[in-house]
């Protein structure tokens, strides 16, 4: 059985580990090469190796009641969608909370994770860091890497022919922290992510002229869903995550068309998606049809070829001007500190077991948390994770034969569509509400709603037609919260108490009143036909 454990990194997944280590009884050790925690949400004026960076203006794309700590809701009067400087406040709270910060050796590296020479029958390792330039070595039972994939830009000049004799500026989107430098500039920013298209609308508030080229194009979502609701709150339910994976993946995808465009049609932007089958991550962003459709910023295709003090793109010959290029092209991930031989990165994804275990491993004495993009919050994921490495590495739960890991390994990596629900094709990509109930039932948390439709139907009904919150995660099972219950019935009520700052009085009109009677008839119906 585990009792010592190194944890990599303090970020939100590293913080999540050392509180499920001590839940357990067990003994961590994180060691963070930077002085504070945070990881990614910490900003910092200066680009820190080996650390994710963030730029002044980053607000999250998930809503807080969507992405925190399960037992650890964010202050009420927070913003429901969060400015970075407010979550590394938020998560300075939870380590203080949970008294973690203890358990935190600042300023200190980690050089070498290797195997003991009796691994096969202790499952331990060695673990060289380095501190303030003095090495230590020390000896732990199990080790959790908590350092995610956001540390290595990912820079392919070799597909932009004539980037070398660009005599302008150009740098990875890590690089960047503020738009001053763009003042009266003409950019171009190549890569249509979340970063991109932050950094494009900014920009274009001082730039003399903004170019957004994308390959495949996106979609484009508000943070603000139907009737003004956070998007997530109402896209991320069980019930919707049902329907959807019950339908035909064609079906799925014409919906999810049909949504999107629903805002504004992006064939008239120049951002429908070339391939509307495979799901890539949504662009969440308020601001940008706004800016192209005032000109502020302008839809380019790919590159076809960069000359001294200009672009050419690909199905158009004119030339455009360019002072400043920024390569919003994404991020690999590696390990530097383990050998290939524990976990080997290829194609953009390693042989982790559910994402977590390395399978080839004699002893599961390894973890890999938050490693994974799903289609939701980070935090509540990573930290689901933890719960059940934890217990599989303190001895409780137990991994399947290798044979059966490495067969689930290998049919994730071929990538083959079910034929039903939306397609998740790329790499580390994965069905949030699926994945977490996969990892709740290893550790016997899932909540049961058939039971709850007969004990506490209130409850059940909430969960199953409402958001997928994280409280739901801790109604039972090892680590249950007795706030679980209140936080689900309450969550509406935190959302809007931060947006219904000015009261106003509502008149009830008879018309409201039979739509309300219909939408309870429906919704009883729906019950019927899903619990009986």
């Amino acid at each position: 059985m585990a009792k010592r454990v190194a944890i990599v990194g303090a970020g939100v997944s590293g913080l999540a580990s050392i509180k499920c280590c001590l839940e357990e009884g067990l003994e961590p050790t994180c060691f963070e090469r930077s002085d504070d925690l945070g990881g990614l949400w910490r900003f910092t004026e200066h680009v820190e190796e080996g650390r994710a960076s963030l730029y002044k203006s980053v607000v999250s794309n998930s809503c807080k009641e969507m992405s925190c700590y399960s037992d650890f809701p964010f202050p009420e009067d927070y913003p429901n969608y969060v400015p970075n400087s407010q979550f590394l406040e938020y998560l300075k709270m939870y380590a203080n909370r949970f008294s973690l910060l203890k358990c935190i050796r600042f300023k200190t590296k980690v050089c070498k994770v290797t195997k003991c020479p009796d691994f096969t029958v202790t499952g331990q390792w060695e673990v060289v860091t380095q501190h303030e330039g003095k090495q230590e070595s020390a000896i732990f039972d199990a080790v959790m890497v908590c350092t995610g994939f956001l540390t290595n830009p990912h820079l392919p000049l070799d597909c932009f022919p004539g980037i070398n004799t660009f005599k302008g500026q150009y740098f990875h989107s890590r690089q960047y922290k503020h738009p001053d430098i763009f003042k009266d500039k003409r950019v171009l920013v190549i890569g249509m992510g979340n970063s991109g298209t932050d950094i494009a609308v900014e920009t274009s508030r001082l730039a003399k002229k903004v170019f957004l080229s994308t390959t495949g194009g996106a979609w484009v979502m508000s943070r603000v869903f139907d009737s003004g609701y956070p998007w997530d709150m109402v896209f991320m339910t069980r019930f919707q995550n049902m329907f959807r994976n019950s339908l035909p993946t064609p079906i799925v995808t014409w919906l999810m068309a049909r949504k999107m465009n629903s805002w504004f049609n992006h064939a008239n932007y120049g951002l429908v998606p070339e391939d509307r089958t495979q799901l890539r991550e949504p662009v969440l962003n308020d601001e940008l049809p706004g800016c192209i459709i005032t000109g502020k910023v302008l839809i380019k295709p790919s590159i076809k070829e960069v000359k001294e003090n200009s672009v050419v793109f690909n199905n158009t010959p004119k030339e455009e001007p360019i002072d400043i290029i920024v390569f919003a092209t994404g991020y690999t991930f590696a390990f530097p500190f383990l050998d290939e031989t524990v976990v080997k990165v290829e194609n953009g994804q390693a042989s982790l077991y559910k994402y977590i275990f390395p399978v080839h491993l004699p002893k599961p004495t390894l973890a890999v948390i938050g490693l994974i993009k799903p289609l939701g919050s980070m935090i509540p994921t990573g930290e689901t994770q933890a719960r059940w490495a934890v217990r599989v590495l303190k001895g409780i739960n137990k991994l399947p034969p290798q044979s059966a890991m490495t067969e689930e390994v290998n049919a994730r990596k071929e990538n083959k569509p079910s034929g039903f629900g939306l397609c998740y094709c790329k790499a580390l990509q994965s069905d949030y509400i699926t994945y977490i109930d996969e990892l709740l039932t290893n550790i016997n948390a899932k909540p049961n709603l058939f039971s709850l439709l007969l004990t506490d139907p209130r409850l059940a009904l909430t969960i199953f037609f409402g958001p997928c919150t994280p409280y739901q995660f801790r109604l039972t099972g090892p680590g249950k919260w007795k706030g679980a219950r209140n936080a689900i019935l309450t969550q509406w009520d935190r959302t809007f108490k931060v947006t219904k700052t000015r009261i106003v009085q509502e008149s009830p009109t008879p018309f409201a009143s039979l739509l309300k009677l219909l939408s309870l008839l429906a919704l009883l119906m729906a019950i019927f036909l899903i619990f009986l």
